[in-house]
C-alpha cells in the first residue's frame, strides 16, 4: 500500500490550490504542513493533503505532501507501507541488495512524528523510496 507520495512543484500556492479543489470530491482535505526547520537539512517544507483515514489516523491512510521543487530536480518519492520496523529493514535491504543507493538507513525519525520508523532509497533513475512504519497504524 502507498502511504504518502512527495510532488515536487514550482509555486506552492497554486498547486496547493489545484489539488485541494480537484482532490475534495473524494474526501481528501488539507491536514497541516511541515516546517523543514523541525528536521534534518535534506528535509524541505511540505503541505499535507490526505484522506479521510490518513487524517484521522485511525487505519492507514495515503497522503500527497507538496514540495517546492528545486532546481534541476526530478523524480518521484514514494512511501511504503511496511507492517513493522523489521520488515523496513527488509525491504531497505533488498533495495540495496538490488542496486539501490542508500539515502538514509533504517531509524526512528520522530523529527516526522514519535513512532515513526523509516529508511530511504533511490533508485539509478534518481526516483526516491521510503519504506514506512508507522506505529499508530495497526489496521489495514
Amino acid at each position: 500500500m502507498i502511504d504518502h507520495v512527495y510532488i515536487s512543484v514550482t509555486d506552492i500556492d497554486k498547486a496547493l490550490a489545484f489539488y485541494l479543489e480537484a482532490l475534495a470530491p473524494v474526501g481528501w482535505s488539507a491536514f497541516g504542513n511541515y516546517s523543514a526547520t523541525s528536521g534534518p537539512d535534506n528535509v524541505p517544507d511540505l503541505f499535507g493533503i490526505g484522506d479521510a483515514d490518513y487524517i484521522s489516523g485511525t487505519k492507514v491512510g495515503s497522503s500527497i505532501w507538496l514540495r517546492q521543487r528545486q532546481p534541476g530536480e526530478t523524480g518521484l518519492y514514494l512511501g511504503i507501507v511496511c507492517d513493522s520496523n523489521e520488515m523496513v529493514d527488509a525491504a531497505h535491504a533488498a533495495a540495496i541488495s538490488a542496486g539501490g543507493i542508500d539515502e538514509g538507513g533504517p531509524s526512528d525519525r520522530t523529527y516526522f512524528a514519535p513512532g515513526y520508523y523509516a529508511a530511504n532509497v533511490r533508485d539509478t533513475d534518481g526516483n526516491r523510496l521510503e519504506f514506512v512504519h508507522k506505529a499508530w497504524n495497526t489496521a489495514r
